[in-house]
């Protein structure tokens, strides 16, 4: 078999088919995202999440490398973001944790008015987003690698959000573990700034306990308000799609749980 030199074109990959890897860069500067961008800010902090970056298919890294230097950007709390230019004006809603991406692009199609900027660490799932947005032309969908906390912290204008998604976050559903959940008063806090009055704060849920808890804070937060006159959660709205994972659950007898809270 020759020998394959540096200048030789790759064999065509089987998309299916994980990537290998080397160390903890998964992509060159700039092509992709890094781990841990922020550096942890030197910070000890209670994280909603646990970063997974497992590997990723052929294709997936394909669509990272096409479009990561257009439409990504790592989390590492240097810059404030010019939303308006990044997203060419478009109003934006912030979702976090967006798993593999199906249902970010399903919302983005049939919006293409409304910017998304999509939150996650999970590299898979980075990649299969920026796949299904370069497949179907979604110029309204921007990935963002790290952790969101950073993000409303540092790098968003205070009124520049429209909205914001968290859709079935990790419910930690163990009570020692209660003090990682996202939907904390301190998290609200943080985000009531960046969000315009009037924007929507949507969470979903299929843990029951996890649902209960979310709606005694947000209705105790004085900055939000909710949208359902009864004070209770609210129908799931047709431009939620139902999820793969949504499914899973409602076919093991799940309950699954909308809030929606406006920001005063």
């Amino acid at each position: 078999m020759p020998e394959q030199t540096e200048n030789s074109p790759r064999p065509a990959a089987d998309p299916a088919q994980p990537v290998a890897r080397r160390g903890s860069r998964m992509f060159a500067p700039g092509e992709g995202p890094v781990p841990d961008p922020a550096g942890a800010h030197h910070e000890r902090r209670i994280r909603s999440f646990q970063p997974r970056r497992s590997r990723v298919t052929y294709g997936q890294a394909e669509a990272m490398l096409k479009r990561w230097p257009d439409w990504g950007l790592d989390i590492d709390g240097k810059r404030v973001l010019d939303l308006g230019e990044m997203f060419d004006g478009l109003p934006v809603v912030l979702e976090i944790g967006f798993g593999m991406g199906e249902a970010t692009a399903q919302m983005a199609a049939a919006d293409p008015d409304t910017g998304i900027l999509a939150v996650d660490v999970h590299t898979p799932g980075q990649g299969n987003l920026l796949g299904l947005a370069d497949r179907n032309g979604l110029s309204n969908v921007r990935v963002a690698n790290g952790d969101a906390v950073i993000l409303l912290r540092e790098m968003l204008d205070d009124a520049s959000l429209d909205g914001c998604r968290v859709y079935f976050p990790d419910p930690w559903p163990k009570a020692r573990h209660h003090k990682r959940r996202l939907i904390q008063p301190e998290f609200l806090s943080l985000l009531a700034p960046r969000m315009k009055p009037g924007a929507v704060l949507h969470c979903a849920t299929d843990w029951e306990e996890y649902a209960e808890q979310m709606l005694e804070v947000l209705s105790a937060h004085p900055d939000y308000e909710n949208t359902q006159a009864d004070g209770g959660y609210a129908p799931r709205p047709d431009f939620r799609p139902l999820t793969r994972f949504e499914g899973q659950g409602l076919d093991k007898g799940h309950v699954v749980h909308d809030l929606l809270f406006r920001r005063k």
